[in-house]
């Protein structure tokens, strides 16, 4: 028997009025959002598994935006359905099967060759949350092209390759996250000691579940804002020392 996934219900969101648009890229649709200065660095943000449409991600990509950077946050999914508050947690494990965070290198690169090639970014981070935050932390060791990532409570298990970090990575977590247990974040702090060569970093938000850094402000506990805040600053300042 396992927990119910997601602790926040996603139908208890707040409305949200994007600043980007919406581009089709290659065989994926992506939201973009740019600062209103010319930059070229650029920052690619991975959704959960609510997928590229997900009002909290828009808000993450604006919020980025907002720091001076492109931001963009394809759909992974490629079409198909994200999971929605409605399904049925008993389907949770096949959905996955069809949505495999570790699969997502093809689409990585259609998206960077469009940074690239089409909005002149030279350096390139990825921040990723949940799912995402899964992708994050594949693609930070198969891709050397993506300068610095932040992985937010998503983590590879079960394998021995997960440490060999190609480009500096941050690592969130929140305190209360039942998704991940306390003993995979303490492996992860061993084993990148013993392997990994470049810089990275663990931080653990006190009181904080699964979710909570993606929150908009109209969404948040006041006794959570502080961490969240401080959440999204931290990411911010990974990215931008490596970007």
């Amino acid at each position: 028997q396992m927990a119910e996934p997601f602790l926040y219900d996603t139908g208890d969101r707040s409305q949200y009025g994007c600043l980007g648009h919406e581009v089709q890229i290659e065989h994926i649709k992506a939201y973009v959002c740019r600062p209103s200065f010319y930059t070229e660095k650029a920052v690619i943000v991975v959704h959960d598994v609510f997928g590229w449409q997900f009002s909290d991600m828009r808000y993450i990509v604006d919020l980025i935006a907002g720091h001076g950077y492109i931001s963009i946050c394809p759909d992974f999914f490629k079409g198909t359905d994200p999971w929605k508050s409605t399904d049925h947690w008993a389907d949770f494990a096949d959905w996955m099967k069809n949505h495999d965070p570790v699969k997502v290198d093809k689409e990585a690169d259609v998206v960077l060759k469009y940074l690239k090639e089409q909005c002149g970014a030279k350096k390139i981070g990825i921040v990723g949350f949940s799912w995402g935050g899964m992708a994050v932390h594949h693609l930070m060791l198969k891709n050397p092209q993506l300068t610095a990532g932040v992985s937010l409570y998503g983590i590879i298990r079960d394998s021995e390759e997960r440490y060999n970090l190609l480009n500096p990575t941050f690592f969130i977590f929140g305190e209360k996250d039942h998704t991940i247990a306390y003993d995979q974040i303490t492996l992860l702090e061993e084993k990148l000691k013993q392997y990994c060569k470049v810089a990275y970093k663990i931080k653990v938000y006190p009181g904080q579940v699964h979710g909570f850094a993606q929150l908009k402000p109209e969404d948040m506990k006041p006794d959570d804002k502080p961490y969240i805040e401080e959440a999204r600053k931290d990411m911010i300042d990974w990215i931008s020392m490596f970007v």
